[in-house]
């Protein structure tokens, strides 16, 4: 395999023992040097983590700093200490040239989390032999092991619950993108509609690219004025979706859920999360951030190392209830 790591040098117990007793003879002090010890031992005891954001989710009201709080606490745990790769803060790697991920060689193996990432830059390193997790599904990538949520089946769970309280007509609230996070919990949503036997297809997705912008109040109430009663949701980085939702919400002046019932898939972002909790899901971040740690130590040390989607947890919240009853 490409990127195999030559064994260190080692030594017989009995030089050693000569070593240490001549160190003991003149006096001198020892301590085993990490650094040393490290490279005899072809490995550095470092796990790289590289985020594909515009800069690194470091304030703890950043969507991702939970997953960094696994992370840490596992990487910890297992003996290794980490490396934060900063090159999202000047514009993100895929912006910084081919090899804008060269560096992250200088550990053992690398972490990557983030909704957007240079596709031939991580083909370039799992062909290589470097040990590589993202987190997040990216199945697109052959040969790339992830660990992600379980988005699909929690949506489903979210649309089952509008729909036990009555919701004939649900419309979803996405970006206009490919994520595969994006991907999946439409996936889910659609699923859900179908299963309860509500009407699905292109009607029941909003995708924009700009969510805040275009939707308005006048598409809102459109869509109450043709009998839909409930609104979803995606969370992603940026919360974009869910501000818009709510914005023209509050804007139309829907007393929520009396006269329509609101759900998130995910959690609010940080500008919003003073406000009723909201009905949908809650991603278990700090474990996938320690199920990634200890899928990429398996690479590291050669082992077969699985795909995990670990389950969201049901949120009840405060902003779903029983359809009106005019519909």
């Amino acid at each position: 395999m490409l990127g195999a790591r030559k064994q260190g040098a080692t030594i017989s117990e009995e030089t050693r023992r000569k070593v240490l007793d001549a160190v003991r003879a003149l006096g001198l002090g020892y301590v085993p040097d990490p650094a040393a010890s490290r490279l005899a031992a072809a490995r550095n005891n470092l796990l790289g983590v590289f985020s594909f954001t515009s800069t690194f989710p470091t304030d703890v009201q950043h969507s991702y700093y939970p997953f960094l709080v696994g992370v840490e606490q596992e990487a910890a745990a297992r003996g290794y200490d980490l490396v934060l790769f900063t090159g999202s803060s000047t514009g993100g790697a895929g912006a910084a040239g081919p090899n804008a991920l060269a560096r992250v060689r200088l550990a053992d193996g690398c972490l990557f989390l983030g909704r957007h990432a240079p596709a031939e830059e991580l083909r370039r390193l799992v062909a290589d032999g470097f040990p590589v997790v993202h987190l997040g599904r990216r199945d697109e990538l052959e040969g790339l092991a992830w660990v992600g949520a379980d988005y699909i089946s929690a949506s489903q769970e979210v649309v089952a619950h509008l729909a036990a309280l009555g919701h004939r007509r649900i419309v979803l609230v996405r970006e206009d993108d490919e994520a595969p996070a994006s991907t999946d919990r439409e996936h889910g949503f659609l699923k859900g509609l179908e299963e309860a036997g509500l009407p699905g297809g292109p009607a029941a997705v909003f995708r924009s690219a700009d969510p805040e912008r275009e939707l308005t109040a006048e598409r809102l109430r459109g869509w109450l004025d043709e009998g839909v009663t409930a609104f979803v949701a995606e969370e992603t980085d940026t919360g974009d979706a869910w501000r818009a939702l709510h914005g023209a919400a509050h804007f139309v002046g829907i007393d929520c859920p009396r006269d329509a019932s609101l759900a998130l898939l995910g959690s609010p972002p940080p500008d919003l999360a003073e406000e009723p909790v909201p009905t949908g899901f809650d991603i278990p971040r700090t474990q996938l951030g320690a199920a990634a740690v200890r899928m990429l130590a398996a690479l590291v040390s050669g082992e077969e190392a699985a795909e995990p989607l670990v389950a969201c947890t049901f949120r009840p919240g405060s902003t779903a209830g029983p359809a009106p009853a005019r519909y």
